[in-house]
């Protein structure tokens, strides 16, 4: 082999090497987000505490908190520091119709991810495990959810508790009458002036929500599970590009560990607006989730 032959395999190898970090062609979100200079956070309203109103009606929360590790992952990844971020609420409803059709980039709140909504949309790292239960109040004598048969509850429009309420009703031959309210905060008012026997929801959502309510040592939310399910980020489908990104840039929050002090400061600490603290301590689920990040999907 001569030395001319040996240069030019060896700037062969090199380029091969270098080639991967070489910027590719934009495509999907990202190159939605470079050409408008813009990326759209879809948020909720009251799904403490993971992305709510404060006092000041500005959306915060633990998955808002995971969102704008993101964008600051977006702004690198393009060379775009003065990135504008629009905030755009949504609701159980409409989070997946406004993600498809482009009114929203990424959606940051208390999204299940689930097998079936796999086949709408794709999902970042899960960053909280609950379980589906009710909540009702403490007078009111249900200790199950069998003693629910024949009486009234309220849950949220848009969200995987209607069907296992469903599953349920037929499975245990319960028969309640459903009335669903456009978002958890209207849910648990139903609840909370006795027009509904009980609140069907995940277990934190619920927390959070008679925590800062006017009255919490009134309600208590029942031991049993209709399933356990993850939460995490919603984001367009088929868009390998934003996908890496996202799994990348959450990932390194919870291998870091800096998924702990995030974790600390909204279910170990007080919160806004009321300054409560949901004393929620990280269950085995999602010490496993933040261990081994994954996107898996309860079926």
């Amino acid at each position: 082999m001569t030395k001319l032959t040996r240069l030019a395999l060896a700037l062969a190898a090199a380029l091969a090497v270098s080639a991967p970090a070489l910027a590719q062609e934009l495509s999907g979100t990202l190159k939605k987000i470079k050409d408008t200079g813009a990326i759209t956070i879809g948020h909720r309203e009251s799904s403490i505490p993971f992305s709510y109103l404060d006092d000041k009606q500005q959306p915060v929360g633990y998955a808002m908190d995971l969102c704008m590790k993101i964008v600051d992952a977006v702004k690198a990844e393009l060379k775009m520091p003065n990135l504008k971020v629009n905030l755009q609420p949504v609701t159980s409803a409409n989070r997946i119709p406004l993600l498809q059709n482009g009114t929203i980039d990424l959606e940051c709140g208390s999204t299940t991810n689930s097998v079936e909504r796999q086949k709408q949309v794709s999902f970042g790292p899960t960053y909280f495990v609950i379980n589906v239960t009710a909540a009702v109040k403490k007078d009111s004598g249900i200790k199950s959810l069998t003693d629910l048969n024949g009486k009234t509850i309220s849950t949220t429009a848009g969200t995987t508790s209607v069907p296992l309420l469903k599953k349920f009703e037929k499975t245990a031959h319960v028969d309640v009458k459903e009335v669903y309210a456009k978002d958890h905060a209207e849910s648990f008012l139903l609840m909370a002036q006795g027009r509904t026997a009980a609140f069907i929801m995940d277990d934190i959502l619920l927390a959070g929500l008679i925590a800062n309510s006017d009255r919490p040592g009134d309600f208590v939310i029942l031991n049993e599970s209709l399933r356990q399910e993850p939460y995490s980020m919603m984001l367009r489908k088929d868009d390998p590009q934003f996908k890496a990104l996202v799994d990348q840039a959450v990932g390194q929050v919870m291998k870091s560990g800096e998924i702990e002090r995030i974790y600390a400061k909204w279910f170990l600490s007080p919160i806004p607006p009321k300054g409560v603290n949901l004393n929620f301590a990280m269950t085995p689920a999602i010490k496993e989730a933040f261990a081994n990040p994954n996107d898996k999907g309860v079926q």
